[in-house]
């Protein structure tokens, strides 16, 4: 059973609503007349905002908001984002023709989720508990 109290519990959960809300991004997107490298690439830029900072409030608790942790946290995250979105873009370019966006899209997704929570819990959300800042 699925219980929120892990972090890996709360992950899945707040990961598969951010990848619904991607999901109704991309058919808008399309529906609009977007091709399906746009319509992944505006999806990926929207879910990061909310995915950032669910995540970090709610997935790893991580109330710390003062400028000595956000900064590095932001920066870091935004470096995983870059890295992530060259990926995700790389896997849509590659794929184009044999799959659909939402198809495409849920390959990258699944494929950085798993480093993606392992750089979270370790390097990016991982509380410092030395610093005292709060």
């Amino acid at each position: 059973m699925l219980t929120l109290q892990k972090p890996g519990h709360r992950y899945i959960v707040i990961g598969i609503s951010v990848y619904a809300f991607e999901l109704i991004v991309i058919l808008l997107a399309q529906h609009l007349g977007a091709s399906p490298v746009v319509a992944v690439g505006v999806s990926y830029w929207f879910g990061l905002v909310v995915s950032f900072s669910l995540h970090k409030l709610i997935t790893f608790r991580d109330k710390r908001l003062h400028h000595r942790i956000l900064v590095p946290q932001v920066l870091a995250y935004s470096l995983l984002v870059l890295f992530n979105f060259g990926f995700t873009l790389l896997v849509a370019r590659l794929l184009r023709s044999l799959v659909s966006a939402v198809v495409i899209r849920s390959v990258a997704l699944g494929i950085t989720t798993i480093w993606n929570f392992y750089l979270y819990k370790t390097r990016i959300f991982k509380p410092d508990t030395g610093s005292g800042i709060y």
